[in-house]
């Protein structure tokens, strides 16, 4: 009897560590089949879930240098950073077509110029959609996609080129603050804030000015083709602010309308079959620049540089 029992005891044992490894082995294998779909999923993800309208907000003032965010600032990127994002959306093969959702005053020529390069290159369908403000460079930028849908309240046009110099000598006079410089030529201090802008200063700064802005029309002219009216936008070019329902009059905007209806214009130009901009696939692409401490240094310096002694070309 004692023997069947202890028979008995260790085939039940027997049972258990066999249930136990059977389970272990059940789940090891369920593991890696999952894993082994995920990368299946992840490779062929395009082709099931279909093409997406990748959305970009350039949400921002355009600048070489990004500023971090912390205390002092949001925080956003600098053109080189923000340009590469868009160049490497032409990697993706799940991205049909690209919304750029312009919201910005314009700024540095430099960084204006790198960020257009990269959307001018992108060879994808690509509209843009003024939301509140696409002046300047943010409309130089525009200039670069095929299609240019705007809010009809939104501001836009600023076509133009601006620097500008300070003169404190009135003020530094009035206080006893002389400043002398000592120079190797008489262009050497050129826009020094302690005096006035020589009558030839002023031709050298206008002659930039000039250079860099006929730049600009014809990164227009080029862009909008002949959908401008040539005579009403000669008469722009005096650096006006517009409405969007103007900009479409001119022909600088194509149509006057909202977000969902330059989703549903990108994803046409994709061939993508949708019938209303709910059923078109967002791809959202993160143009905001990674957290740092919120006291952090870099960002309190970039977001003073603008007021170095240095004068800056602007479109702006």
């Amino acid at each position: 009897m004692e023997n069947k029992i202890s028979y008995n005891r260790n085939r039940k044992t027997e049972n258990k560590s066999t249930f136990l490894l059977g389970t272990v082995a059940f789940l090891v294998i369920g593991f890696l089949v999952l894993i082994t779909l995920v990368f299946v999923f992840s490779a062929f993800s395009p082709n099931l879930l279909g093409k997406c309208v990748a959305v970009v907000n350039i949400d921002q003032p355009l600048t070489t240098t990004g500023v971090s965010p912390s205390l002092f600032s949001g925080g956003y990127l600098g053109s080189e950073d923000l340009a590469y994002l868009i160049s490497a959306l032409n990697k993706r093969d799940d991205v049909g077509a690209v919304v750029f959702v312009m919201n910005s005053p314009g700024g540095s020529v430099v960084a204006t110029r790198e960020i257009y390069t990269s959307v001018k290159e992108l060879n994808k369908p690509k509209v843009a959609y003024f939301r509140e403000m696409a002046t300047s460079g943010a409309y130089y930028i525009s200039a670069g996609t095929d299609y240019i849908v705007t809010e009809p309240g939104a501001i836009t046009g600023s076509i133009g080129v601006i620097t500008t110099y300070s003169d404190m000598g009135g003020l530094f006079s009035k206080i006893g603050i002389n400043v002398t410089s000592v120079t190797s030529g008489d262009a050497k201090d050129f826009g020094s804030p302690y005096r006035p802008l020589s009558e030839k200063e002023r031709n050298l700064t206008q002659a930039i000015v000039n250079e860099v802005f006929s730049d600009f029309k014809s990164v227009v002219i080029f862009g909008r083709g002949n959908k401008l009216n040539n005579t009403a936008f000669l008469e722009i070019l005096d650096g006006r602010i517009l409405s969007g329902k103007q900009a479409v009059a001119i022909g600088l905007a194509d149509e006057v309308g909202m977000k969902r209806d330059a989703v549903m214009k990108a994803a046409k130009m994709a061939n993508m079959s949708t019938s209303n901009s709910t059923q078109v696939r967002i791809c959202r692409i993160s143009t905001s620049p990674q957290e740092v401490g919120i006291l952090d240094v870099s960002s309190v310096v970039s977001a003073l540089s603008v007021y170095s002694g240095v004068p800056q070309l602007l479109f702006k």
